[in-house]
């Protein structure tokens, strides 16, 4: 099981990226104790960042994420999307660009290789014209990014993804415990691993032989998911009241995300300015911050108690 966090992308106060911080970003993510980092997702706001945002990004974090892997001698992956024009040409240069800056996988997002939803053989087509235009080296993944519209894969798509071989790693964000099963059943024997972004179907889909978490709420209490980890195969019990909690604190993703990650950092101790490029600052009230402290209150309090 591996659990992997989307990364928020902090800015200053002028608007610019805050790269620095992001960094801290990344010593937070590792220090509670999760496996790798989405990099340039949908949570880093990537279709309101310029591709030399993007790829900077990324950079940093993939920078950072190695120099940390090697002093400790633990594995900690990024993985990292980036591309979101319209046009095959934008695309192949933005993926690119991506992949020569640092990363363990280039994650496709399945919107962008059918735009207007034409059906599999056109994902397909598309597909193959990307994967042509890239190093025959790369590594590659799948996210069904919800922005601007999902578009779930197939078992059509799934079985042209294991044909090439150069699939590691799904983001499912279908939200629907039966047909995980079934995508992991198809996956089943690959190096192909699904990672459910849905907390609430979380365990479940571990049992149906998902790979792991890769989502917001790590965002928020990452400990709880590595304990997860930790526990779901010696220690049902707890694995079970874990998944009891992170199924009721991921209802928040209903308020203002990503801002209410970029607060949760700073009760975590890293200052982040609260302003987002996806929403207005003024989406986050008093309320939303009532939520986020209440929630860091319980989750810290849990994590306590199950270390």
């Amino acid at each position: 099981m591996e659990i992997f966090t989307t990364m928020i992308t902090p800015f200053k106060k002028d608007g610019g990226v805050d790269y620095e911080t992001a960094e801290k970003y990344v010593d937070w993510y590792f220090e509670n104790g999760i496996d790798g980092i989405f990099a340039v997702c949908q949570s880093s706001e990537i279709f309101f960042l310029s591709l030399e945002e993007r790829v900077e990004l990324n950079r940093r974090v993939y920078k950072r994420a190695k120099e940390l892997e090697k002093a400790s001698g633990r594995k900690f992956t990024v993985v990292s999307s980036g591309h979101v024009g319209n046009t095959f040409e934008e695309q192949t240069k933005e993926l690119n660009a991506i992949w020569d800056s640092g990363t363990d996988a280039l994650i496709l997002i399945t919107n962008r290789l059918d735009i207007n939803n034409e059906g599999d053989d056109v994902w397909i087509d598309n597909c193959r014209r990307i994967i042509a235009s890239l190093p025959d080296d790369v590594k590659l993944g799948l996210y069904e990014c919800p922005y601007p519209y999902k578009r779930l894969v197939t078992p059509k798509i799934l079985d042209f993804c294991l044909e090439t071989g150069k699939f590691y790693y799904m983001k499912d964000t279908c939200c629907d415990a039966g047909v995980i099963a079934e995508r992991c059943k198809q996956l089943e024997g690959s190096h192909f691993k699904l990672l459910n972004a849905n907390c609430q179907t979380l365990l479940e889909s571990i049992k149906s032989g998902g790979k792991g978490y890769c989502g917001v709420m790590c965002n928020f209490h990452p400990k709880l998911y590595a304990l997860l980890n930790k526990y779901y195969e010696t220690e049902p019990e707890k694995a079970e009241l874990i998944q009891s909690f992170i199924c009721a604190f991921g209802f928040t993703e209903a308020l203002p995300y990503p801002i209410t990650a970029k607060y949760h950092m700073g009760l975590c101790g890293i200052p982040t300015e609260l302003t987002a490029r996806c929403r207005h600052s003024g989406d986050f009230n008093e309320y939303a911050a009532s939520c986020m402290r209440q929630m860091k209150s319980a989750s810290d309090y849990l994590e306590g108690i199950l270390k």
